[in-house]
C-alpha cells in the first residue's frame, strides 16, 4: 500500500518530466506549444462561457426559490417506497446539472446526518458513481458544435440511473 502512495505522489511530476523529455528528445520547442495549447484552452473557455453561466444561474435559482425542495418532496414520497432516502433526491437532481451545487448539497447532507450514516455513504459513493449530465452535454457538444446528440441523452440519464442504484446498494453493504 505504502508503493501506492509513494506512487501517487510522484505521478504528476513524473508525468511532467516525461512530457519535456520528450519533446526536447523530438527537438520540438516546448514553451511555444505550450503558449499554444494555453491560448486554445482560453479560447475554448471563452467560449463556454455562456453555458457555464446559465447553468450556474439555473441551478442557483432552483435552491433559492425553494422550488428543488418543492420537486423533491414530490419525488420523495416515491423513494421511499422504493427504499430511496428522500433527503438524496435533490443531490440526484442537482448533480445532473452542477457537480460544485451537489458538493455544497452533499456536504449539507454530511452536516445534518453524518458522513458515516447511510445517507452519508450513499451520498459520497453518489457522488463518485454519477455523473453532470446536462453540463458535460451541453459543453462538449458545444465546443465541438454537435447539434445532434442523438442517444446521448438517453444514455448518460440511464448511466446515471445505475450510478444511483449502484451507490444505494453499496452503502446499504456497508
Amino acid at each position: 500500500m505504502s508503493i501506492l502512495i509513494f506512487l501517487s505522489n510522484f505521478i504528476m511530476p513524473l508525468m511532467i518530466f516525461y512530457i519535456v523529455g520528450f519533446g526536447l528528445l523530438m527537438k520540438k520547442n516546448i514553451y511555444d506549444e505550450f503558449i499554444k495549447g494555453a491560448a486554445d484552452g482560453f479560447k475554448t473557455v471563452i467560449s463556454i462561457m455562456p453555458t457555464l453561466i446559465g447553468l450556474m444561474m439555473g441551478v442557483g435559482i432552483l435552491r433559492a426559490s425553494g422550488f428543488l425542495d418543492f420537486i423533491s418532496k414530490m419525488i420523495g414520497r416515491v423513494t421511499n417506497l422504493i427504499h430511496f432516502p428522500s433527503a438524496l433526491v435533490p443531490l440526484s437532481i442537482v448533480r445532473l446539472f452542477s457537480s460544485s451545487a451537489a458538493t455544497g448539497l452533499a456536504l449539507d447532507l454530511y452536516k445534518e446526518y453524518g458522513t458515516d450514516s447511510h445517507i452519508g455513504l450513499t451520498a459520497s459513493i453518489m457522488m463518485g458513481c454519477t455523473e453532470t449530465v446536462f453540463y458535460t452535454m451541453s459543453i462538449y457538444f458545444m465546443a465541438a458544435k454537435v447539434t445532434k446528440t442523438r442517444w446521448t441523452l438517453a444514455g448518460a440519464l440511464l448511466s446515471n440511473i445505475a450510478g444511483i442504484v449502484a451507490s444505494v446498494i453499496l452503502a446499504g453493504m456497508m
